[in-house]
């Protein structure tokens, strides 16, 4: 049976309501899905409407994460306890391991200094990938091109990197990818860069991919929220834009800021809440661009693909509403050969489906605006969980994970150009 409250009160990691240090004592809860009735489901859907103490993040069908405030931890052992609820504490102090990652992080810059190449050693700034991608474009005058398509709300440059094989066609059809909406998934970028990597560097091996396709990727999307959890493990989590939404709350969830759908089902109007819909659709110059970028490649465009993290899903439209849209099948098609493909390489498990059916609701997301806009194929892709808090993969795990999420990639990739073939 469907649990409805996950998908009302996905409200993440917030730094909304804490200031720096409140994480030290913090735990993470795992609560097995199997020993919850509707009752239980409800009660608890209750208690983590106090955005100050509780913090659900996740449920991946068979267990939800709950992070929970020192002083709320009596109250919720009793809670479980007194329903027979079964659970383990899978981090019993948010606030130690923040630390402790931000310190490896730092050592990391030190020891791998940009030096005109991205590997995956350790995580990247906005900055350092931009810096990247132009030297690409700089190395491959005639495959590769940089187009600055906007600005973030803090004056950050936005840009697209455009991959062709250089023979000059124009008029290709266009897959079109983007990583960084939520500004703690920082494996979302890192993946998205090694895809670019792979179709820049690896260019024989996936010729294929690029005969008559041309690629248009904008690795950071969020790029304030990106750079800003990249400040200190007090900001480690933060989801949200860096524009302020009210006196007292800064930020808009960038992925219900479309104008689609906008602040409907799993959305919220409450400016401090994760999944701030914003005053109005395209509220944010984050979203603009992708809006902008989405419309302008709509006539050639036949995937779209939005990379987040965490949860092994391929999802498709739509995520406003808990029905499917009648080329279902084929978007069903194309994401399974991404699952497929991963399955068979790593023995990683994918569920692909209708986001709103599979997981929960999202209106006003980025894959249903450009689905509804003319992209026949349109997926958010979440990438599997990673370390004691499941939204940061150490950097020892970067290599696997983004490699592993090329494999679908790639793989749903060859399944578009099969079935959308250039007229």
């Amino acid at each position: 049976m469907k649990i409805l409250w996950f998908a009302v009160f996905w409200l993440g990691l917030t730094l909304s309501h804490v200031e720096g240090g409140v994480y030290d004592g913090f735990k993470i809860y795992e609560l097995a899905t199997k020993s919850r009735s509707t009752g239980v489901n409800l009660l608890l859907s209750e208690l983590v409407k106090n955005e100050s103490y509780y913090d659900l993040y996740s449920d991946n069908g068979a267990a939800a994460h709950i992070m929970v405030h020192p002083e709320a931890q009596p109250e919720f052992i009793e809670l479980l306890t007194g329903h027979t609820l079964s659970y383990k504490i899978v981090n019993h102090d948010v606030g130690l391991t923040l630390r402790r990652q931000f310190e490896t992080n730092r050592m990391l810059r030190n020891w791998y200094p940009y030096q005109g190449r991205l590997g995956t050693e350790r995580y990247y700034s906005q900055e350092e990938i931009n810096q990247y991608i132009e030297q690409l474009a700089q190395e491959h005058p005639s495959r590769v091109f940089i187009k600055t398509v906007g600005k973030s709300y803090e004056g950050r440059w936005l840009k697209t990197i455009r991959i062709t094989n250089g023979d000059g066609r124009a008029n290709k059809n266009v897959i079109l990818m983007d990583g960084g909406f939520h500004a703690r998934e920082w494996i979302s970028p890192a993946a998205v860069v090694y895809a670019i990597g792979e179709l820049v560097n690896n260019y024989e091996a996936h010729a294929q991919l690029l005969l008559d396709y041309d690629w248009v990727i904008l690795p950071v999307v969020n790029a304030d929220g990106y750079e800003y959890t990249q400040l200190s493990e007090d900001t480690r989590f933060w989801r949200k834009t860096r524009q302020p939404s009210s006196v007292e709350c800064i930020g808009t969830d960038p992925n219900r800021n479309f104008g689609f759908h906008w602040n409907e089902t799993g959305a919220s109007s409450d400016p401090c809440a994760e999944t701030y819909a914003g005053p109005r659709a395209f509220s944010e110059p984050e979203a603009i661009v992708v809006r902008d970028l989405i419309h302008s490649l709509a006539d050639r465009g036949k995937m779209y693909l939005t990379v987040h993290s965490y949860g092994n899903y391929i999802l498709y439209p739509w995520g406003y509403i808990d029905e499917l849209p009648d080329t279902w099948e084929d978007l069903d098609e194309v994401g399974r050969a991404g699952g497929d493909a991963i399955k068979k390489a790593t023995n990683t498990t994918y569920q692909v489906g209708c986001s709103t059916t599979l997981l929960y609701a999202a209106a006003g997301a980025s894959d249903d605006y450009a689905f509804n806009a003319g992209f026949p194929i349109s997926f958010t892709m979440e990438l599997p969980a990673g370390g004691p808090d499941f939204f940061d993969p150490p950097a020892s795990d970067i290599d696997r994970l983004v490699k592993e999420t090329w494999v679908g990639i790639e793989a749903m990739a060859r399944k578009v150009i099969e079935k959308y073939p250039l007229n």
